[in-house]
């Protein structure tokens, strides 16, 4: 297997979906009912509240408020965090009351997660399907002696350095059985930057989410996914979300198109690191950014 070729290939795919534009990234596992919603009402949340409430990565998509919680017979954990909700309200000027003012309210919102007591037929059931295992990436997974430990019927997705350890979604959760493994390939690409491995999380120190080393990080991490489902035969599958995934952290990064360079070098470096290849010295390997033309051009 040539590898320089294989990157080289993925690299110009996702370039080419960049160019012509991609649809905006979904999260590729289903909630209970997709989007979060009011359990008493069934509506979907909307605008902020729509995309605030999908960052926690909750499973299920159901809310409530206090009192909600109490008409259905429940009530709310001891302890459980609050999740702030803002509609803008409508108000008359007393003064002119042809003239409307908006003002911009809140009201808290409890997952249902943290809400005690109510009747299980009340609250719809999981999106479940079956899933058919991919043996290529079965195996490139298995044959990584040092995978780190995979939590499978996670909540969400996710890798916490602190205890090395990989969260996943159920697979049957997935829209597509090769969703999944693009999922866990990214998770486990986050992982190479352990400290036990490549420490290339020493090189982005701060991964609070939205600031621009985490952003980074989340570039490496799907652009060393991307390479993976390339390697396993599933990128015509994935290719597209990966673009799309890749689009938005550039976004952020305010099309820093030269660290797209630079990301594939780390993103190799990692994906060699999990297949077995010799690594090579990351000095090397890593584009150097000092050493690029400021008027450097990668069409994206």
């Amino acid at each position: 297997m040539k590898n320089f070729n294989i990157y080289e290939m993925v690299n110009d795919s996702i370039v080419k979906r960049l160019e012509a534009g991609v649809v905006p990234w979904h999260m590729p596992w289903k909630t209970a009912s997709n989007f979060p919603k009011n359990l008493v009402s069934k509506k979907a949340y909307r605008g902020f509240n729509f995309w605030y409430l999908l960052s926690f990565g909750f499973e299920s998509p159901w809310f409530l408020t206090f009192n909600q919680a109490k008409q259905l017979g429940g009530y709310v954990r001891k302890g459980a965090n609050a999740y702030r909700v803002i509609f803008w309200k409508r108000l008359e000027n007393k003064e002119d009351p042809s003239r409307i003012v908006s003002c911009l309210r809140y009201y808290n919102v409890f997952h249902i997660g943290d809400v005690q007591n109510i009747d299980p037929k009340k609250i719809p059931q999981s999106y479940d399907r079956d899933f058919n295992p991919i043996d290529s990436c079965d195996r490139l997974v298995e044959e990584w002696a040092d995978c780190p430990a995979i939590s499978h019927n996670a909540e969400y997705a996710a890798y916490v350095p602190s205890l090395d350890i990989v969260k996943i979604p159920s697979a049957r959760t997935f829209f597509k059985d090769e969703h999944f493994y693009s999922i866990l390939f990214h998770e486990l690409v986050h992982s190479t930057g352990h400290r036990s491995r490549l420490d290339r999380h020493s090189k982005f120190r701060n991964l609070k989410f939205g600031s621009n080393d985490y952003s980074k990080e989340e570039l490496v991490a799907e652009m060393g996914a991307a390479y993976l489902c390339a390697m396993t035969g599933i990128e015509n599958e994935t290719i597209d979300n990966s673009a799309a995934y890749i689009d938005g952290w550039l976004n952020n990064l305010k099309k820093d198109n030269r660290f797209f360079l630079q990301a594939a070098s780390y993103a190799q470096l990692a994906v060699d690191y999990i297949i077995g290849n010799p690594t090579h010295n990351t000095s090397e390997t890593v584009v150097d950014m000092e050493n690029i033309n400021s008027t450097s051009k990668l069409l994206i």
